[in-house]
């Protein structure tokens, strides 16, 4: 809108959109889809990108102060994504709420169980957590969801390690498979 142009500018903002497009660039790696065994659908998207906001929350708690408003705006303009791709395909207006609802309800849930297990440093917790969000109808006994619950406990350890300060610019790097930052 024009009306944009004349905001004021709100550096906590731009440090949460630069952040998103880093969060959603790194859900779209290859890696969780091929070794983490991630669904490459529409929900598979959600969850991978899902879990990697996750961690990022779990940094942006550590630090406190405005790295909690950054946090917010992130969580805001992955809703509102949520809502405009729903949109796109072809979820009508009155089935938009709705459904973001029940996606938000899905997101927070994972927040407290993913959020447990990483406390506990458990992967075997998280990895039942993982399979059982991203493969519910699987009775795959051989699915095996280690991998993205490895990865997820390495990122949170080297995303601890990011500076204050480069949360702050939005500007935290998601680490890759391989274990450094991207």
């Amino acid at each position: 809108m024009i009306f944009s142009l004349f905001r004021k500018n709100n550096p906590e903002r731009d440090a949460a959109f630069r952040q998103y497009a880093l969060l959603t660039d790194a859900g779209r790696r290859p890696d969780f889809y091929l070794q983490g065994n991630a669904p490459d659908t529409v929900i598979g998207r959600f969850e991978v990108i899902s879990l990697l906001m996750i961690l990022y929350f779990r940094r942006t708690a550590e630090i406190g102060g405005k790295a909690k408003d950054i946090a917010q705006y992130v969580a805001d303009a992955f809703f509102e994504d949520l809502d405009h791709s729903m949109r796109e395909l072809g979820v009508g207006d009155h089935g938009v709420p709705k459904r973001l609802k029940k996606l938000a309800q899905m997101f927070y849930g994972r927040v407290d169980s993913y959020g447990a297990a990483l406390d506990a440093g458990d992967a075997s917790t998280l990895e039942a957590a993982l399979k059982r969000n991203l493969h519910p109808e699987s009775t795959d006994t051989a699915l095996s969801m280690r991998w993205l619950a490895d990865y997820m406990i390495a990122a949170e350890r080297d995303l601890k390690t990011a500076p204050a300060e480069t949360v702050l610019r939005g500007e935290a790097r998601i680490p890759s498979a391989a274990g450094d930052a991207v």
